[in-house]
């Protein structure tokens, strides 16, 4: 029987749901069955790590370093880190981590954009992130993935709140389909005991002040493994840091067959009134 289907028993299962969440029981789980894949991920890490350490004789120290992991998406690698350089905030790094394909694209001439491009490809979300966070010493990082873009005031309504006093931040996202149609908003207010049994907050939308706790879980999940790595992040660092939402629309998600679809809450209709007024004034 395969790891996948061998679990809990379901009294079991059901009683620790209701004790302290689902998606905490699952991890909980997961750890255990995937502990010796873990490991072995981790050393994958530092050892990225050791070897691109000396192609960087000067870390990337702007405000804020924004990390972009890619796999063979150069179109759209392209657009994100554009919309990296549109920012109202200027004073940033832009960190793309190829993991091992080999087609980064035409990417802008800029100084603050750097192009990191792993041994091998490892398919894991976390992996490279924690590889370009450990590359760099920004006091801030921020994420977003190669097919998905930011609006211009992303990092500047991120930011103030950091510099407020949260540890970590994350907006509404408006998913899109290719047809360029919006499927919906998605965005909830943050409470740790309802995210131990649900999950809603991309990593698309994460500011997040450094610490030694900035870290994702690099094992390369199946996608069938329920909850992610950006849950996992944010879960445990709640625990440590306040954590504020910002409801309005900074990030468009795009929705396609490589996208990850997850189906979260829908903002409220006034967060929805506030993006539909942002795409009716001119910029």
């Amino acid at each position: 029987m395969s790891a996948r289907h061998r679990a809990l028993p379901r009294v079991a299962k059901d009683v620790l749901r209701r004790l302290i969440g689902r998606h905490v029981v699952a991890e909980r789980w997961w750890r255990l069955r995937f502990a010796a894949r873990r490991r072995a991920d981790r050393r994958a890490e530092e050892a990225e790590v050791r070897r691109l350490r000396p192609t960087l004789p000067q870390l990337p120290a702007a405000e804020v370093v924004v990390v972009i992991p890619t796999y063979r998406r150069p179109e759209r690698l392209a657009r994100a880190v554009h919309s990296v350089l549109a920012q109202t905030v200027t004073d940033v790094e832009i960190m793309v981590i190829d993991d091992g394909g080999g087609e980064p694209g035409v990417l802008p001439d800029d100084p603050r954009l750097t192009v990191l491009t792993l041994s091998r490809n490892h398919g894991s979300c976390g992996l490279p992130r924690n590889v370009a966070m450990r590359l760099s010493r920004s006091p801030f990082v921020a994420f977003l993935d190669d097919d998905n873009t930011w609006r211009p005031d992303h990092l500047e309504r991120t930011l103030r709140a950091l510099h407020a006093g949260s540890g970590l931040v994350y907006t509404a996202v408006r998913r899109v389909r290719e047809d360029g149609s919006q499927l919906d908003v998605l965005g909830r207010d943050f409470s740790r005991r309802a995210h131990s049994d649900d999950s809603w907050v991309d990593a698309n939308s994460i500011v997040a002040r450094r610490s030694a706790r900035l870290r994702f879980d690099p094992w390369a999940r199946p996608k069938w493994v329920n909850p992610k790595e950006d849950w996992e992040l944010v879960h445990r660092l709640s625990r440590r840091v306040a954590v504020t939402y910002l409801p309005v629309v900074t990030v468009d998600y795009a929705v396609h067959d490589g996208s990850y679809f997850t189906e979260w809450h829908r903002v409220p209709d006034d967060v929805i009134r506030e993006h539909q007024r942002d795409e009716r004034t001119p910029s």
